[in-house]
């Protein structure tokens, strides 16, 4: 189970990071695994964020397929960690 949960997460996080890139303009040069990265980080931040006003439900244990409110939810995050990201970055 722990392996599904891990695989969710990469699969959310690269969907997330892809969906923030394509929505935030701009070059960037970090590549497929810096979205990824970005988009695992933001997924986290975009899920807290999202349980923390009650937007999300608390995961249930056998849940590891992802559904389109953690996508939006973890795209937000996804965009506010790239911003952060290309603000910081000269």
């Amino acid at each position: 189970m722990l392996m599904g949960h891990i695989a969710g997460w990469i699969i959310l996080g690269l969907v997330a990071g892809a969906l923030a890139r394509w929505i935030v303009p701009g070059e960037e040069k970090g590549g497929w695994f810096l979205t990824l990265l970005l988009g695992i980080i933001g997924a986290l931040v975009g899920g807290w964020i999202a349980r923390t006003i009650g937007y999300l439900p608390p995961a249930e244990p056998g849940d590891w397929i992802p559904g389109l409110k953690s996508i939006g939810s973890a795209t937000v995050g996804a965009i506010i960690i790239l911003s952060i990201w290309k603000w910081l970055r000269p």
